[in-house]
């Protein structure tokens, strides 16, 4: 089934200026990973008016169930939490949040990463639904997760009994926004965001005088020599058509200029697409440290600790390529095939856990005249902010509208009459 595309501007028009209402207060009260209980609420509230029935999950996460009749169950899923950012966009609705970081500091809090967007345009969609219950038939539920960022918050929903608190849907749904131009969406089938790998590695060495490195086994020297090794593991081991990173990102040594110190901590991430891949290079990343360890004659084995770990999203083909159709039909010339995106998400474990297929997009975010010139000149990277950006600022409409319109259209492929 398709869906009846008259059907979704016509409710978006009597709520579309409470939508952006409710969007600039969430982007004003952000709330980091597990502690988003102001937004946990205000979403339970609206799904209560709305008539869903709701539950708490995971200590912030929030299901809300829509039953109308006999038919499919589509969940759609919205990640909530926020980043310890420090909001630079100048908005007259910017966060000025802070909270208290556990050694005791000022942590600011942003929505830099566009979640306040996503659980708006969650939240019209379900309410789309829940007033023209005439043009579908079946289940709705709306899943509000925490803590996507930290890569906790879907297991933390899973180990609180989601797949016994929610119905067995049939197909899960979740998008996101990316610095495309506002009014885009993109589909794709297969993988579509990287597996992510965040490992903290200590070699050790021996301490010494600084001008007496015959006394030393130095390891900074040794987490110099890994560093530079490590960039040969994409370059040299994997085809040209595979894509992977693997970037450094920390090196911590020493405490002065004249004293050698007795260990390094090199800290790095890792980005693949299958399984195959994230083996290779992991296993790599293991052998080079070894070897380098060996070779600088360390006293004790480097430690290599995975410190959080991100699954690949692959997108059902089926399931896509319905959602494609879909939105085709729906928006023209505005819907589009998206690149491979080495961004990673932790949404997949929720189907993972149900066994079901589940398909992922992207929506465009950014004033399509200010996107159109700095593609012609060459500079997206320089002129367009990113997510996590401190400057990230998802232009409100037509994003707003595009993403309630994505997740109504997607729903109803399964559920429409």
């Amino acid at each position: 089934m398709s869906a009846r595309a008259p059907v979704v501007p016509a409710g978006l028009d009597g709520i579309r200026t409470h939508l952006e209402e409710v969007y600039q207060d969430l982007h004003r009260h952000p709330e980091l990973g597990l502690r988003e209980h102001r937004t946990a609420g205000k979403v339970s509230e609206a799904l209560r008016s709305f008539g869903y029935e709701v539950t708490g999950v995971g200590g912030t996460g929030v299901i809300g169930v829509l039953e109308n009749g006999d038919g499919p169950t589509v969940m759609a899923r919205a990640d909530m939490d926020a980043l310890p950012v420090r909001e630079q966009t100048g908005l007259p609705y910017a966060s000025t949040a802070t909270v208290t970081a556990p050694d005791g500091t000022e942590q600011p809090v942003m929505h830099a990463c566009g979640h306040d967007m996503h659980v708006t345009c969650l939240l019209g969609c379900a309410r789309l639904l829940a007033e023209d219950r005439d043009t579908w038939r079946g289940t709705f539920v709306a899943l509000f997760q925490p803590s996507e960022e930290n890569g906790d918050g879907a297991d933390a929903m899973i180990a609180d009994g989601l797949t016994s608190r929610s119905p067995r849907p049939d197909v899960v749904l979740a998008q996101h926004v990316l610095p495309y131009p506002a009014g885009y969406v993109g589909t794709r089938p297969g993988p579509f965001l990287s597996a992510a790998d965040s490992l903290r590695i200590t070699v050790h060495g021996r301490g010494a005088h600084g001008s007496m490195p015959q006394a030393a086994v130095d390891p900074v020297v040794m987490a110099a020599m890994i560093v530079v090794r490590l960039q040969t593991v994409v370059s040299r081991e994997l085809a040209a058509t595979t894509p992977a990173v693997v970037t450094v990102g920390s090196i911590h040594a020493g405490t002065g200029p004249n004293v050698i110190p007795d260990s390094a901590v090199i800290e790095l991430n890792v980005r693949t697409y299958d399984d195959a891949t994230r083996r290779h290079v992991l296993d790599a990343i293991t052998r080079i440290v070894r070897a380098e360890c060996a070779a600088s004659r360390s006293p004790e084995e480097p430690e290599i600790e995975r410190t959080t770990s991100f699954p690949p999203t692959v997108n059902d083909e089926a399931a896509t390529r319905r959602v494609a159709e879909a939105f085709a039909a729906h928006f023209g010339k505005d819907a589009h095939t998206i690149d491979l995106q080495t961004a990673s998400e932790d949404m997949s474990e929720i189907p993972g856990a149900f066994g079901v297929p589940f398909t992922y997009w992207g929506i465009g975010c950014v004033d399509p005249a200010r996107y159109a010139e700095a593609a012609r000149k060459g500079t997206l990277d320089q002129d367009i902010p990113v997510n996590h950006s401190p400057a990230f600022a998802p232009l409100v409409q037509p994003t707003l509208d595009t993403g309630v319109r994505a997740l109504t259209v997607a729903a109803l492929a399964w559920l429409g009459t």
